[in-house]
Parts: structure tokens; sequence; C-alpha cells
């Protein structure tokens, strides 16, 4: 095989906003996982580029990317602040023939590149997700709110075809780009993007490993009143009320 020329790459677009406290360690987890066909990633041949994209206006994530990270496969980049605007200047950026777009507080399964390859190796499928998991910030095992939670996370996944971010979406190039990205809104642009997907009649596959995801903001709001409100918010949001709005409530 020609290393120089990979039969499958990657790009890992992670937005951020003041993450600096966060960033090498999410870094050291992806580099933990095998990139396809290879070894640990650490050079681009293999196949697997990430992209940090910063939307703080002070770029104080990318001032703390470690040392040496261009020479390990990856980028940091400025973008206005705005997942989905972070998002969007990733994947117009990155170089890859899928694209994942990744939240900082989330950690994938240690196979997790090479389960997206295998997903994608079908033609017939555009993207998917992971099932989601969410764990305390303290590292420990969740309890029976989080579990449930996440549960029903993963069913209304499944029956919608509509995963969240915090799922780990990925996503072939040539369907991003033809169905234009996200919507340029403040919030609820992963529910918005996977509706139009499904609308359109393309295929995602969703995995059964888990991405974990950080339970930071429950754990700071409360879980009863974290969980109302997003559910308050998701139901406004599919009787029409437009994200700007909805988004005065989500700090």
């Amino acid at each position: 095989m020609d290393l120089s020329t990979p039969s499958f790459a990657l790009s890992v677009i992670v937005p951020v906003y003041r993450e600096q406290a966060r960033i090498a360690a999410l870094l050291s987890h992806l580099a933990d996982i095998p990139a396809p066909g290879g070894p640990a990633f650490g050079a681009p041949v293999f196949g697997v580029e990430i992209l940090v994209v910063d939307g703080d206006p002070e770029r104080r994530t990318l001032a703390a990317l470690p040392e040496g990270a261009a020479t390990a496969g990856i980028r940091g980049l400025a973008s206005d602040q705005g997942r989905a605007r972070q998002m969007n200047a990733g994947a117009a950026a990155a170089r890859g023939d899928a694209l994942l777009f990744l939240h900082a507080d989330t950690r994938l399964p240690l196979d997790a590149f090479a389960r997206i390859e295998h997903a994608l190796a079908d033609e017939d499928i555009s993207g998917g997700a992971f099932a989601l998991r969410i764990t305390p910030e303290d590292g420990g095992q969740p309890g029976p709110g989080l579990r449930f939670i996440a549960w029903a996370a993963n069913l209304r996944s499944r029956f919608t075809r509509a995963p969240y971010g915090d799922q780990g979406i990925f996503l072939r190039r040539e369907c991003f780009e033809v169905l234009g990205g996200f919507a340029d809104i403040p919030l609820m642009e992963d529910l918005e993007f996977m509706t139009r997907l499904r609308r359109s009649g393309r295929r995602i596959r969703l995995l059964s490993a888990c991405a974990a995801t950080s339970a930071r903001r429950w754990e700071r709001e409360g879980l009863l009143r974290c969980t109302l409100r997003n559910l308050l918010l998701r139901a406004f949001y599919h009787l029409g009320v437009r994200p700007q709005q909805l988004a005065r409530f989500y700090p």
C-alpha cells in the first residue's frame, strides 16, 4: 500500500471556545486511536488530520495547542464565533474524504476511526454517528439519571435518524457540501442538518459503540433543570420558534 495516497482520508473537526484547559487531553485521546489501516496517527500519510477551530476572539485554545502539533497532523484555525460557523470553516479547510465533527468534551471509542471507515465502505451510507454515553467530569460511572438521559437520547436518534452533535457525527464530504453545510444558526445546527439529510433520502448508520460526552453542563446547572430546559428548547424549535430566539435561554 502506498502510504502517501491513503485509500481513506478522515478530517476530525473540533470547534472550540475557551477550551484551553482541555485541548491537550483531547488531542492525547485522539492520538491513542489507530488510524484506518495503520498505527496510531502521527503523520498525515495515514489519512487522519485534526482541525481545531477556535471561535474565541482571543484565540486562547489555539495558543494552548501543544508544541509540534502541526507535525502530528493537527491544524489550528481561527473562525468567527458560533459552532456552526466554526464547523463550516473547518470543513472548508479540511482535506479528508470524510468529516468527523467532534465536540471538545466528547471522547470516542478506541476503534472509532476504523468503525467510521467500515461504515462508509458501504456506498449507500452518507454518514452516521456513535451512540451517546454521558460521563461525570470526575471520571466516575454515570448515575441512573445520566444513564436514563443517554438511553432516551439514543432512542430518539434511532427513531428520528437525526443524532446530536455530541454523538460524533461523521459525513462524506460530498454529502456535506451538496447539502450546503450547517445552517448559520446559534444552536440546533446539528439537528437541523441531520433532519435535512434524512429528508433528502440519504441513509446514515448509527453505530453501537458509544461516544462519551461530559456531564459538565448537567453538573453545573442541575440534572432536572438542564434536562427540562433542553426538552423545552427542542420542543419550541420543532414548533417553529427561531433558534436565534431560543439561544437566549441556552447560555
